[in-house]
């Protein structure tokens, strides 16, 4: 099983704009945020209340769960089980804050998702529960749950304060002749009134400062720097730089083994025939004849090579009617029976359409040479976070490898090229399941 994933190379364009798409790229730069407007401010306040509630029996929850897990080890299957609940109530949490965040802030953070592995089995279930619970992202965005839990906590007891000083203010309409700072220092007169106005202007001004450093803090937190971000962008375009060479590199041998091993061949054999036709044609005409039909059905042969491979390097009912009539042209002309169910609802970018499509094509090539495969399903959904993702699954034997200039090399390359992401699992006794995502817009 291999997985791979790259991103697509920004070209040379002027200096993006936050928060904009990058060209040629997949994920904006973090847009700018104005953390200090009034309405975010309020905003934050009652996220930060409410979170001062339910935070702290939240947290308590999963001391609990940790508690119980490490404590129960002993009784393995219990305690695997308190851990393993640990974990995914985390990734919950996790999910809920970046959410409320993204809600709060617009900060455009995208939808955290469950890790998964690659691998098969009792042990893929391993890796999978291991990855998420060491999933960065899952562990700032807990981290960021419990900062704002004790923010609001904070926020809640100045609230305290807030109330005491307003009653200090209002202290002389409803009589209270001896009012107390802090329940020791009698406050006479026009002090009462004057410490509850303080005591009010600075509560609600710590309150404030509790809402902007919630949004200070969480910004750190959950939203790379844009440094940070075109540094990676620059390390994921060379890597699909790299793929895209690769991947013709891919192509360019396979068409030099197709033309060297199938057409060259039915074309020198097609001269070798005329040339033996044009000595026996004053001699033999009957057999000229036959030679010269043979030549001729030979012709037609490679015309018909030749047709498919240029439908290999450019299809060219996919640019004129869409991905959805070109896979039906191309389950057609399988050597296996396909099952198509393709859900596409609208055109996507060229290069993101010929990348699912010569994958889809390349995956139904080798279920019928290798895999034995008695029949073939083809999935294909656009996505609502705009990925163009296909499914292709035979009932074959399995046991598929990438190897270095193969289909299966050349379908890891093409999709990276493309900005995507692959995922190939081919377990002895099958099936293989070829699983690809790629950029709607890439």
């Amino acid at each position: 099983m291999t997985t791979a994933s790259v991103l697509p190379p920004p070209p040379p364009t002027p200096a993006p704009v936050a928060g904009a798409p990058v060209p040629g790229g997949d994920q904006p730069l973090a847009p700018r945020v104005r953390i200090a407007s009034p309405g975010r401010i309020a905003g934050a306040v009652v996220h930060l209340a409410a979170l001062g509630v339910i935070g702290p029996g939240i947290l308590g929850t999963l001391f609990g769960l940790f508690g119980a897990g490490v404590g129960l080890l002993a009784a393995l299957f219990i305690g695997v089980i308190a851990l393993v609940a640990l974990v995914y109530a985390l990734f919950a949490i996790a999910w809920f804050e970046r959410a409320r965040l993204d809600g709060l802030y617009r900060l455009g953070l995208p939808p955290l998702r469950p890790r998964h592995s690659p691998r098969t089995g009792f042990t893929g279930v391993a890796h999978t529960i291991w990855l998420q619970a060491i999933d960065p992202g899952q562990w700032r965005a807990v981290a960021s749950f419990t900062i704002a839990t004790i923010l609001g906590l904070a926020t809640l007891g100045v609230a305290g304060l807030t109330s005491w000083g307003l009653g200090l203010m209002i202290s002389p309409i409803f009589g209270w002749s001896h009012p107390r700072l802090l329940g020791f220092v009698p406050l006479q007169g026009v002090a009462a009134p004057f410490v509850g106005l303080l005591v009010f202007v600075a509560s609600l001004a710590a309150i404030v400062g509790l809402a902007v450093l919630h949004g200070v803090i969480s910004r750190a937190i959950l939203v790379p720097s844009r440094e940070a971000q075109l540094e990676e962008q620059a390390r994921t375009s060379d890597t699909r730089r790299a793929g895209a060479v690769r991947a013709a590199e891919v192509e360019r041998t396979r068409i030099e083994r197709d033309l060297h091993d199938g057409v060259q061949p039915r074309l020198v054999s097609i001269g070798m025939t005329l040339g033996l036709a044009q000595t026996k044609i004053d001699d033999d005409p009957e057999a000229a004849k036959a030679l010269v039909a043979e030549a001729h059905a030979s012709t037609k042969s490679a015309i018909t090579e030749l047709r498919q491979l240029a439908r290999g390097i450019h299809a060219s009912v996919l640019d004129d009617r869409g991905l959805d009539a070109a896979l039906s042209a191309l389950a057609s002309r399988s050597h296996i029976p396909v099952t198509l169910d393709v859900r596409v609802p609208r055109r996507c970018s060229r290069p993101a359409e010929a990348a699912v499509y010569f994958v889809i094509a390349e995956a139904l090539t080798n279920a019928a040479k290798h895999s034995r495969a008695t029949g073939c399903r083809v999935h294909v959904r656009l996505r609502d976070d705009g990925t163009l993702w296909a499914r292709v699954e035979d009932d074959g034997l399995g046991g598929a490898r990438i190897v270095p200039g193969g289909g299966l090399d050349g379908i890891v390359n093409r999709v990276s090229a493309a900005g995507g992401t692959a995922r190939i699992d081919s377990p002895q006794g099958g099936p293989t399941t070829v699983e690809v995502s790629v950029p709607c817009a890439s």
